[in-house]
């Protein structure tokens, strides 16, 4: 170990390979969730600001792809989402964005209402990346009336716009997670 080295950012998400959470998952990870096995195919991270991150793990299954978004901040907040079409969400979000600088408060998709929750800033980076390669971005949350199913609209530079639509999850729901290096 060189003499920098010591100041470089040190994993703080160390795990115990007897008691492995959602929390602890790395890139190559195998879990089971929904009658499936996945194996953690790329991890992002996303810096908000003030030494608040969070993660974001892409599953693959085989067949299908999910992202798994975990969010531990006063309490573990776990969501499981897929990508999904702009244009499958009734608004216009493009237009108002350009108007107002926001999407609308409340968004239709497959008949059902979400009402936005959230507007955050950020930089979003595969882990694998260096920090200098942080893309900057703006992301907006919405939850149904329940606060079961959520809704993400995330602006890439101007004009590039991204949808998913996922569903709150609990810990437990996630099984036998093996760590790539066994």
């Amino acid at each position: 170990m060189g003499l920098f080295d010591f100041f470089k950012k040190k994993p703080d998400r160390e795990y115990d390979p007897l008691n492995i959470r959602v929390v602890h998952l790395r890139e190559n990870f195998m879990l089971d969730y929904d009658m499936k096995t996945w194996m953690v195919a790329e991890m992002y991270e996303y810096d908000w600001g003030e030494n608040y991150f969070t993660y974001e793990y892409k599953l693959d299954s085989g067949d299908d792809t999910i992202f798994l978004s975990v969010d531990e901040d006063d309490e573990l907040e776990i969501t499981v989402a897929r990508k999904i079409k702009l244009s499958s969400i009734e608004e216009d979000i493009e237009l108002s964005v350009k108007q107002t600088g926001k999407p609308p408060k409340k968004l239709t998709y497959k008949g059902k209402a979400y009402f936005r929750d959230t507007e955050n800033a950020g930089f979003y980076r595969n882990v694998k990346d260096s920090f200098d390669d942080a893309i900057e971005f703006m992301s907006w949350d919405y939850y149904d009336e329940a606060e079961e199913l959520n809704l993400c609209i995330e602006q890439w530079g101007k004009n590039e716009f991204e949808a998913s639509f996922g569903k709150l999850a609990e810990e437990f729901q996630f099984t036998n997670i093996i760590p790539a290096n066994i």
